[in-house]
């Protein structure tokens, strides 16, 4: 999911077409549902964490009846430079105090009596996404969502080597079986599987008989 940074600077409503672009990106780079994006605050992202650093998911879908289930999300896949343009480019212009608490990653337009701003919503978010492919992806406009990003992420974290199980901890999975129905491989994945482990063990043997 990428956009061309000519369209972004020279849209009529910057910021909020930069925040909503930032959302789509965390949403696509490491699996995040539309409604934790609503409700991360900018101290969420704790940058000393890792090695990239990590997001801080405090309202993560739980199983059934037992609550929010947290998870911290490590930045990769460029994530964390998506986001440090965002706040130290674009969040300044909605107007708030990045020193208050509980100050949203992603705010509204809308502002709170005390001149705060509110936290954006999702319908604002997918209307986002909507926008973004009418021009390139016509065909996908009506189809391209939130959850859509979510197996577009799992599905490259899995092409590009990261086991079920580290995908399982990054989307928040209760289960793995659900990790397994958002991987959605190409039909030749046996056979590049096959011809890559081939490679690797005739690169092995050749050393061997140096």
């Amino acid at each position: 999911m990428k956009a061309r940074a000519a369209d972004l600077a020279s849209c009529r409503k910057f910021a909020p077409t930069a925040r909503n672009y930032t959302a789509a990106k965390l949403m696509s780079d490491v699996g995040l549902r539309v409604n934790e994006a609503c409700r991360l605050d900018l101290a969420d992202i704790k940058w000393d964490q890792g090695r990239f650093g990590k997001l801080h998911v405090r309202y993560g879908k739980g199983k059934r009846g037992s609550g929010p289930r947290e998870r911290m999300v490590p930045l990769i896949n460029d994530a964390g430079r998506t986001s440090r343009w965002f706040i130290e480019d674009v969040w300044g212009q909605f107007g708030d105090d990045h020193t208050r608490p509980g100050a949203p990653l992603f705010p509204s337009e809308r502002k709170n009596a005390d001149g705060s701003s509110q936290r954006v919503g999702d319908d604002a978010l997918r209307a986002g996404l909507v926008a973004a492919a009418e021009k390139p992806l016509p065909a996908w406009a009506e189809t391209l969502t939130p959850h859509v990003l979510r197996h577009f992420c799992a599905s490259e974290l899995y092409l590009n080597g990261l086991d079920l199980l580290s995908i399982q901890e990054i989307l928040g999975h209760s289960w793995i079986a659900t990790t397994m129905r958002y991987v959605h491989v190409h039909r030749t994945r046996v056979e590049d599987a096959w011809a890559a482990g081939n490679e690797r063990a005739a690169k092995r043997l050749e050393g061997l008989n140096r």
